[in-house]
């Protein structure tokens, strides 16, 4: 296989615990083809607690997001920001594109570019600016880190949205889905790394078990991939790919999982839309 595609693969969220919902199954696979893994995060959470001071928190969540990198034998990155303070500034897209540079990654995943909250809406906008900023040697980024300049612009994906809507309750279509059935039990155990957040999504969002909830989502996505497909997929993660001018625009996801990867033509028949049925 080429080096190019050797390289890491880097996914990049604005919270620990994100990255876990939203890929984590795919970055296992792709773990077991021998990819490097990094996770990133933006902030530490440190809202993400009624009862416990912000700093506090904090450090719990970073312990338990480089438990659950532990697992899957990852690197993991602070991108040193602060929950609700996320901004596409330029403090924060040199913080980023300093991640991307030294990792220098084949592939990207982050949050789609429309999601519940904006933290996730930006930390996409950052991940996109990072992926083209990482390779132009006059964007100085040397006060995060004295990685060199990029040789190329990574393919870059985005993960479902959140219940798969839109802000208005209208559903997005995946453009694919990749089986992750034989690596579920793996992802919820990353995500029950997260320890913390059980009585905080309790509150905050109305979930109490949230990594059934996280088994639910991905049964549903399984079940569409199946019903396009006519193979049995239980579980599934969905993704779409970002191919704007100078990006990649091959599919390498779906070539590395070849076998796991199922299309959904009705993306691809008017990907600029969404609709009611949700496949």
């Amino acid at each position: 296989m080429d080096s190019p595609i050797m390289r890491p693969v880097l996914a990049i969220g604005a919270h620990p615990d994100d990255i876990e919902i939203s890929c984590s199954g795919t970055l296992k696979l792709l773990r077991e083809l021998g990819f490097a893994i990094h996770i990133a995060t933006l902030t530490l959470g440190e809202c993400g607690s009624r009862s416990l001071p912000a700093d506090e928190i904090s450090r719990t969540r970073r312990t338990e997001a480089e438990e659950a990198c532990g697992l899957l034998g990852a690197a993991y990155h602070y991108a040193g920001s602060k929950d609700f303070c996320i901004f596409n500034d330029d403090v924060h897209n040199r913080r980023v594109t300093a991640i991307v540079r030294r990792v220098a990654p084949a592939i990207v995943i982050t949050h789609p570019p429309c999601d519940y909250m904006l933290d996730h809406e930006t930390t996409s906008t950052l991940a996109r600016n990072a992926c083209f900023y990482a390779s132009a040697p006059n964007y100085d980024t040397t006060a995060y880190g004295a990685a060199p300049a990029t040789t190329a612009i990574p393919h870059l994906y985005y993960s479902d949205v959140m219940e798969g809507v839109d802000i208005f309750g209208t559903n997005i279509k995946p453009e694919f889905f990749v089986d992750i059935s034989d690596v579920i039990d793996f992802k919820a155990s990353m995500l029950a790394c997260h320890r913390s957040q059980r009585e905080w999504l309790r509150a905050q969002h109305g979930l109490d078990e949230y990594v059934d909830s996280m088994r639910l989502w991905c049964g549903r996505r399984g079940e569409q991939a199946a019903n396009i497909s006519g193979e049995s997929v239980k579980f599934a993660e969905s993704y779409r790919q970002h191919r704007g001018h100078a990006y990649p625009r091959e599919n390498i996801i779906a070539k590395l999982l070849q076998g796991r990867v199922t299309i959904n033509p009705e993306y691809f028949r008017n990907p600029c839309t969404t609709e009611h049925d949700s496949q």
